[in-house]
């Protein structure tokens, strides 16, 4: 399995998180709640979290192709998602680090 994720400033993450996945909606098993997202393209799964001003994306793939190729497609599409705004998306490889309280 392979995993990368990404922080991404945002003025409105939670915008993101509706257009992406009403967009990808109409293709592919979409979830959608009120912080967060989840999206099962054919590359793998994208998982979307929105916490105030930043965008929490984590990709899993089956192999480096696919996951090259997905975060690739995933970027361009926010990208066009957010409307009037830049987005700055740096990939790491691996899971995001979780937080416990």
């Amino acid at each position: 399995m392979h995993m990368s994720h990404a922080l991404i400033a945002s003025e409105n993450p939670n915008r993101l998180i509706n257009r992406l996945c009403k967009h990808w909606g109409h293709k592919f098993p979409v979830h959608l709640g009120e912080n967060e997202g989840r999206i099962e393209l054919p590359l793998g799964e994208c998982q979307l979290r929105a916490d105030g001003t930043t965008l929490a994306v984590e990709l899993q793939s089956n192999d480096a192709e696919a996951q090259g190729r997905m975060r690739q497609v995933v970027a361009e599409h926010l990208a066009r998602m957010a409307t009037g705004e830049t987005l700055a998306i740096e990939w790491q490889d691996g899971p995001a680090a979780r937080t416990t309280a």
